[in-house]
């Protein structure tokens, strides 16, 4: 990393090399690749490994062989049978991918495993070792060994643990990335518990250098999905410690890109990054073994079991596995007939409902993006609008989707840095062609006039421009000028910009004398109260005062003599106001006085009775 590469030698490696060869160089964790050239003579035993004593011999000799022994228990048929164990499982593993690993897995468990759980662990780590990119397949083969032998898992897990601590404590990058990633997998796996990652992050941040925080971010991409499902405040405080290396300010630029991209991974909820894949989800939750290991522990990988060892019950040992491997081998037959089964009758019923309605949704909108294309190639890569018009009416749209037709136009018309007639004629030769369009036209108006305020003024002019292209040559209805209203609470600067871009290019094209005549229509009376109000004084101020500035004064005449009238109206209603109230009060005089006899003549009456 940032610190210079060292090597600490073990006390039992120091001590070997004091007293016995000064000479002898450090061995790497793997104990074989030595940094001189030179081989050193070792005591020979019966318990190293065999490929060291034994040459090369094909598959078909050593089949012989087995066969021309006849002690099965003797030592030279073990070593014979574990060389066979060895590349058995050297070769189920190297050719282990996503597509295969179904059909691998039998394979796998019809080695012996128990007796070569050494084997395996090392084959897999040398395995990921050398292609990083099938890690998370290799792990998916890890954790359905785990569900039938988790003392394999915990093993594997010691081993990759031990050498994620080497590799840190020598700097050795591509060792360290290589390692990571296997953790990162394993935890996703749920073969490593997430506390083993968190305590690897918070190592590696703790002196933060450029090469750990690089580290970090490539082990959070791999297993952030499930960390964030696991142990979200473990992340969080994670993501802290990133943000505040950040801040900081001391890491290289290129750093802190890769942690800005974190950050934007984690908000998207790391899209694009699954905890598993779909087709290396093998193994269900609840038949899982998740082993613990802490990176401060003091490991043993138990490096033993890489070498052949005389077995006394060789013969019933291996008895036994072919017994469990006979079992776990009808168990998978068993669940996989069950899925097999499963998977027919669900494909039975999905087959019978396709056939009662077969329907089929673009969930992804590739039709749509691929329509938007067609249509952007359509429009501009034609001579003229004629040839546009015939070529988009010839593209088979489903109906709803006509809208993005019109869409497409007016986008493209926006882009344009100056408004160009070709889109105005070619919106009008639709509009007159198919009444749907129209309406969409019409619908697009109001989408771009309520959303003006964040379009540019270039393009505003150009929408206008477009617009009063409809307009003026009648594609477009008059009516859908109401949908601006022109007063100063209603408009923006956005959005007058566009009403006096509109009614100068209508002028320009109409004239004056023929847009007034438009607009004072009596059928056009009341789409225009949005753009001439009167209901209220102040903005009827307001719309002449505006037409004035943009040189249209012409068009508020009939307004202008609204306002001076207004006094008078304003009176007249008064007047009428008042009179109908006198009538009122005429109505209630006379049957008050009917009341007022009526009353009267009850009191002659009674006086009349008292006295007779």
């Amino acid at each position: 990393m940032a610190r210079k590469y060292s090597i600490e030698l073990s006390d039992k490696d120091k001590r070997y090399r004091s007293e016995n060869n000064p000479n002898r160089k450090d061995m790497d964790s793997d104990g074989g690749h030595r940094t001189k050239h030179h081989r050193i003579k070792e005591p020979r035993n019966h318990e190293r490994d065999c490929s060291s004593n034994l040459p090369y011999v094909p598959p078909y000799k050593l089949a012989r062989k087995m066969k021309e022994v006849e002690d099965k228990s003797s030592i030279e048929y073990q070593k014979l049978t574990w060389d066979a164990l060895k590349k058995s499982i050297n070769g189920v593993v190297n050719k282990v991918n996503a597509a295969n690993i179904k059909n691998i897995i039998p394979e796998i468990f019809s080695e012996n495993l128990i007796r070569g759980r050494g084997l395996f662990c090392r084959s897999i780590m040398k395995s990921q070792m050398a292609s990083p990119k099938f890690t998370d397949v290799i792990a998916a083969l890890v954790a359905v060994v785990n569900t039938k032998f988790p003392k394999v898992g915990q093993i594997l897990l010691r081993r990759v643990v031990l050498k994620l601590k080497i590799a840190f404590k020598r700097n050795d990058k591509p060792l360290l990335l290589a390692a990571a990633k296997f953790v990162a997998h394993l935890v996703n796996q749920q073969v490593a518990h997430e506390i083993v990652a968190l305590e690897f992050l918070t190592v590696l941040l703790e002196n933060p250098t450029d090469d750990s925080v690089e580290v970090a971010a490539g082990f959070v991409t791999d297993c952030g999905a499930m960390l964030q499902d696991v142990s979200p405040r473990g992340l969080r405080g994670i993501f802290e410690r990133f943000l505040g290396i950040l801040h900081e300010g001391e890491i290289d630029k290129r750093v802190q890109f890769l942690i800005e991209g974190l950050l934007a991974l984690r908000k998207a909820k790391f899209n694009g990054y699954p905890a598993v894949r779909p087709e290396l989800d093998l193994v269900e939750q609840k038949y899982q073994f998740t082993h613990e290991v802490s990176l401060e522990d003091e490991i043993d990988p138990e490096d033993s079991l890489n070498l052949f060892k005389l077995d006394p019950n060789f013969l019933e040992n291996e008895r036994r596995y072919e017994e469990v491997k006979k079992t776990i081998l009808d168990d998978e037959e068993s669940e996989d007939g069950d899925v097999d089964s499963e998977d027919d009758e669900s494909e039975e019923e999905e087959e019978e409902e396709d056939q009662q309605h077969m329907q089929i949704r673009d969930e992804t909108d590739t039709n749509l993006v691929d329509l938007r294309r067609t249509i952007y190639l359509t429009i501009m890569n034609s001579l003229g609008f004629e040839e546009a018009g015939n070529k988009l009416l010839k593209i088979k749209l489903e109906p709803g989707q006509e809208m993005e037709l019109c869409t497409m136009l007016l986008d493209c018309c926006r882009e344009e840095k100056v408004y160009r007639p070709f889109y105005g004629l070619l919106g009008q030769r639709l509009c007159m062609i198919r009444r749907v369009y129209q309406e969409n036209f019409e619908r697009c108006l109001v989408q771009q006039y309520s959303m003006i305020h964040h379009v540019e003024t270039r393009k505003i002019n150009t929408v206008a421009s477009f617009y009063a292209h409809l307009l003026s040559t009648d594609a477009l209805p008059w009516q859908c000028l109401a949908y601006m209203r022109l007063t100063e609470e209603d408009t923006t600067s956005s959005s007058r910009i566009f009403i006096k871009d509109l009614f100068q290019e209508l002028a320009s094209q109409l004239g004056i004398r023929e847009l007034n005549q438009r607009l004072n229509d009596p059928a056009m009376q009341e789409s225009n109260e949005s753009i001439f109000p009167r209901d209220n004084p102040r903005n009827s101020r307001f719309a002449i005062n505006f037409f004035t500035a943009i040189g249209l004064g012409p068009l508020t005449e009939n307004l202008r003599e609204y306002l001076d009238n207004l006094p008078q109206h304003i009176r007249q209603q008064q007047k009428e106001v008042s009179g109908e109230e006198s009538e009122r009060s005429e109505e209630s005089a006379p049957s008050s006085s009917d009341d007022e006899s009526e009353s009267d003549r009850d009191e002659m009456r009674k006086n009349k009775r008292r006295r007779a």
